[in-house]
């Protein structure tokens, strides 16, 4: 049987055409089956990223990321009451600090001779230091890195809260007998026991923070107290986890640390 020539040629076009149209549905399905994961794969990486705090390293704000607006902060709690939450009396504080401490030091020549046993804590990215007139910046070693811990871990929550970059002030840490016996003259809270000679311990003020500002990070306008209540969930935590024991002080303006 013979196929008339303009038949074939009908037949043929048309069944190439249904061959390109199959095509085309076929190329269009895979581009955008590949587009949506993509979209899904960069989704779940944003995702990753957003639920990370701020990792600090050498400088605390050079990896600290601006919180994505597309991501709700983290409540603020704070604790009920700051003299339930940190009772730690002195002398709680002086048996872990006889414990994990050097003996007193009897001036800063004596402490200058100590350093195989203290840490200078002078310069860290994670805290700062106020200008000591009563204390020289030395712990052991066990009392830094919970300082250091401190000091990272507020800067992480102040991230995941919203709330702009600011360090931890550190106002007192070892005391020598010297510095003991001057501080008394003219503080009467000041104990002769003091836990500070022992270099277990220090304070951290909760009515003064160190703005950390830089071009990628301007300075926010942010309340000292809403500081202080991020802050008191850090130190709350640690307490919890048996890092140290507080108290806090009401007329000193500041947290006591003794690290156990």
């Amino acid at each position: 049987m013979k196929i008339k020539k303009n038949i074939y040629l009908h037949t043929f076009t048309f069944v190439v055409v249904i061959l390109a149209l199959s095509r085309c549905v076929y190329d269009y399905s895979n581009t955008g089956a590949v587009t949506s994961e993509m979209t899904d794969s960069i989704a779940d990486v944003d995702s990753t990223e957003e639920g990370r705090g701020a990792v600090v390293q050498n400088n605390p704000v050079s990896s600290v990321k601006t919180v994505s607006s597309t991501r709700k902060p983290n409540r603020i709690l704070s604790v009920p009451s700051y003299k339930t939450a940190f009772p730690d009396s002195n002398e709680v504080q002086l048996a872990s600090a006889r414990r994990y401490g050097v003996s007193p030091v009897k001036n800063r020549v004596d402490a200058e001779k100590r350093k195989s046993e203290l840490v200078y804590i002078g310069a860290n990215p994670f805290y700062h230091v106020d200008n000591l007139r009563e204390s020289i910046p030395y712990l052991v070693p066990r009392a830094n890195i919970l300082l250091q811990d401190i000091g990272r871990a507020f800067l992480d929550s102040l991230y995941m809260k919203g709330v702009p970059m600011h360090q931890i002030i550190v106002t007192s840490v070892l005391r020598s007998e010297e510095d003991v016996e001057r501080l008394r003259r003219h503080n009467l809270n000041a104990s002769e026991n003091s836990c500070h000679r022992f270099g277990t311990t220090f304070d951290i003020c909760y009515n003064r923070y160190h703005t950390v500002q830089t071009e990628q990070s301007p300075r926010r306008a942010v309340s000292n107290d809403t500081l202080k209540w991020v802050l008191s969930e850090v130190l709350r935590d640690m307490r919890e986890a048996e890092r140290c024991y507080i108290k806090y002080e009401v007329k000193q303006g500041c947290f006591h640390l003794t690290v156990r």
